[in-house]
């Protein structure tokens, strides 16, 4: 797309106002931008997402867990002190190793750690019951260790009965 002043060079600053309901696009070089006087205030500030991922990581951490520090995952040998340094997980099982701190990160950085995005009508159903399926399972374990032996009982024929709905459904 090429500049709307000079109609020479391509246009690679895009402004869009909105004044009274109808809006306005600008397509500009940079020289006749700056002639206009638009300037970017970022340009020259990098923003990296490893950057801004380990400066949430010491912020999130008031004062570092040493056994946490030394946490290492089985798989790569990542440990958390790096990921702090870095912003960067060295595979899938970091995930799992540092789990709650990185939970802890993206309820800091999302405003939650669980995602309620849209999702395709047809696989919803099965989605609830596999998150049904994963509630009762916590609640079981609560009810174990509650040592109410009763409710974890009924808890586990409502699980069984959702796995076999889901087998005859083939929701998995």
């Amino acid at each position: 797309m090429l500049c709307e002043d000079c109609r020479k060079q391509d246009a690679t600053v895009h402004m869009k106002q909105v004044v009274n309901n109808q809006k306005i696009v600008l397509n500009l070089c940079s020289n006749c931008a700056k002639r206009r006087g638009f300037s970017n205030p970022l340009k020259n500030i990098p923003f990296p997402l490893a950057d801004f991922l380990t400066s949430m990581v010491s912020g999130s951490i008031a004062e570092p867990d040493s056994e946490l520090m030394g946490k290492s995952c089985p798989s790569c040998g990542l440990t958390y002190d790096k990921f702090a340094k870095t912003g960067r997980l060295g595979c899938g099982e970091c995930f799992n190793t540092f789990r709650q701190p990185l939970a802890d990160l993206l309820r800091k950085i999302h405003g939650s750690n669980l995602h309620r995005g849209k999702r395709q009508s047809s696989t919803a159903e099965g989605m609830d019951t596999l998150k049904e399926e994963a509630r009762l399972k916590e609640e079981l374990k609560a009810a174990i260790i509650n040592e109410d032996f009763e409710r974890a009982a009924q808890i586990r024929d409502l699980i069984k009965d959702i796995q076999a709905k889901m087998e005859t459904s083939d929701v998995r």
